[in-house]
């Protein structure tokens, strides 16, 4: 048993995936396995051709190296096509003594159009309803024809006025055969939403290309030209008849969805927030099947004057995939309790409309009470409550233990001029002290100060302007002034959590070549709080201080 897990932790993995699933029979499919490891040998392929016909196979390996760390990936493609419709395993294939995984594909019968048989380039589309609700996602799915060598093919725009269309992924191309004829098809997915109920017709895709013929033309006697002739094709119309919303969803917002999923996650214990520091909450939704412009907020106020909330700009986003489109929607809010106690966060519910069962769903985040304590506060009071005490019976004793000595000492002409003389002669050292450079230390500190305000007054008007380049000018003039930091990334940790976010935010919008204009409001807004929340400790600090001293 040792052995063998021995050798099992010494195993190359090998993973088998599919660019395709569900496929036609007679429909060709890449087959790849990878492998970040040289296995034990090279793999045999023999036990594929039970259920599949091998067309043609590569092998590829790409090495890189980064961060001081080597990675290694090895890649076995094959063009493979079905020789029967069905559940077909693909068996595990051995490479020596390592093992790939098995995959099941799913291969169902060929659907013969009788207007293109035989044809040398047609045209196919097909929807994955015909029958949507109102903005509800539709696949549409394009599937060009050929068996002829086709140059400058020129497609169609699929547009649309009561619908929004979004381009899924990149075009697939495959081999199919049909009636023991072999094509090469491209295909092309769509996602469809219509804005509207009632009739939306889909409108013939037109496609237009130079199909070279296989006869030559001899040109001056010396050399073959390829003769090519233009052909245009045009693909069938498709009628959605779009429902409306039903009359028993109840929601705010219409999310029409195959699937959806809301998440919470704080940056710290809810029953342990303390007064005047922030905690993080971040609440994030995933649907299939919509765009982001569907998604709903997720943040309320929450109407609570002890509790200030500081919602972040939210994070959208958008993958899309041949099975459809999934977004992405990501909020931050960082709540910051100005006193101790307990607050209630109501509840947060998102119906939706399920659009594989047509039924309304609710996802829900439940009802969250957080707790505030004042740690300060707290150990403030309890150094007041105790201190007292014990000061009072040090200076009982010390006056105690004096009187005796005040009620036998008469006249003490000599103790009063050694004590004068000694006052004397400190204050003459301090004098000195403090009269070697004074006008250099004021200086230093007027013109520093004078600097901060300059740097502010240009950090206001850079974010008032929206210009991110000059107030990164003005960041990093402060950085060095205050931290003696160069670059944003080293200011961005001296400080508070809200401020270094936007100072990072900003450091990436300038080398991510954002599209989108930057807006610097909320940027001096946190800096002004930064300032004013460093000013408040400070003043909390120096009221403390005794407090430890004695």
């Amino acid at each position: 048993m040792f052995l063998v897990s021995i050798q099992s932790a010494l195993a190359v993995e090998i993973k088998a995936t599919l660019d395709r699933n569900p496929v036609s029979v007679n429909e060709s499919v890449q087959l790849i396995f990878t492998a970040t490891e040289s296995p034990d040998d090279d793999p045999d392929f023999g036990p594929l051709e039970k259920d599949f016909e091998i067309l043609n196979q590569s092998q590829s390996s790409n090495s890189s190296w980064i961060n001081g760390k080597s990675s290694k990936t090895i890649q076995w493609k094959l063009n493979v096509m079905p020789k029967q419709a069905g559940n077909l395993i693909i068996p595990a294939i051995s490479f020596g003594d390592d093992n790939s995984q098995t995959v099941l594909l799913k291969v169902t019968q060929n659907q013969t159009t009788n207007s293109n048989q035989n044809a040398e380039l047609f045209l196919e589309v097909e929807a994955s309803t015909l029958s949507p609700y109102v903005q509800e996602q539709v696949l549409y799915t394009l599937k060009l024809f050929s068996r002829v060598q086709l140059s400058q093919a020129r497609l169609s725009e699929l547009e649309l006025t009561d619908a929004l269309v979004e381009k899924l992924g990149e075009v697939k191309k495959y081999s199919i055969n049909r009636d023991g004829i072999e094509y090469m098809v491209n295909e092309l997915n769509y996602a469809v939403f219509p804005q509207k109920s009632g009739v939306i017709n889909i409108p013939p895709m037109v496609l237009s290309a130079d199909v070279v013929s296989s006869s030559r033309q001899r040109f001056n006697g010396f050399f073959n030209r390829q003769i090519s002739k233009t052909k245009r094709v045009l693909s069938n119309k498709i009628a959605l008849d779009v429902k409306a919303v039903p009359e028993e969803f109840k929601g705010t917002r219409w999310i029409p969805a195959s699937q959806v999923v809301i998440e919470e996650k704080w940056s710290g214990d809810t029953k342990q927030m303390k007064v005047g520091e922030p905690l993080t909450r971040t609440l994030t939704l995933l649907t299939v099947g919509n765009t982001v412009a569907q998604l709903p907020e997720l943040h309320h106020e929450t109407n609570i004057i002890e509790l200030k909330t500081y919602p972040d700009q939210p994070v959208l986003k958008e993958q899309k995939r041949t099975e459809g489109l999934i977004s992405f929607r990501e909020e931050k809010i960082a709540y910051i309790p100005s006193k101790a106690g307990r607050y209630t966060l109501a509840a947060i519910e998102i119906p939706w409309f399920n659009t594989r069962t047509e039924t309304m769903e609710v996802v829900k985040i439940a009802e969250q009470t957080i707790e505030a304590i004042g740690v300060a506060v707290t150990q403030a009071s309890n150094d007041n409550n105790v201190s007292p005490e014990p000061i009072k019976v040090i200076e009982d004793s010390a006056i105690n233990a004096q009187k005796p000595i005040v009620q036998t000492v008469e006249n003490p002409f000599w103790m009063w001029l050694s004590i004068a003389l000694a006052i004397g002669w400190l204050l003459t050292i301090v004098f000195v002290l403090i009269k070697r450079k004074p006008k250099q230390i004021e200086e230093i500190d007027n013109s520093s100060d004078i600097k901060v305000k300059q740097i502010v007054k240009s950090l206001r008007l850079a974010c008032k302007e929206n210009n991110a380049l000059a107030a990164k000018d003005a960041l990093l003039a402060w950085g060095k002034v205050s931290y003696d930091c160069n670059t944003l990334s080293a200011i961005a940790p001296h400080c508070e959590a809200r401020l270094r976010d936007e100072i990072l935010l900003l450091n990436q919008y300038l080398y991510a070549n954002q599209v989108e204009p930057w807006q610097g409001k909320k940027l001096f807004q946190t800096f002004t709080e930064n300032k004013a929340r460093k000013a408040v400790d400070k003043t909390v600090n120096d009221e403390l201080e005794p407090l430890y001293r004695v």
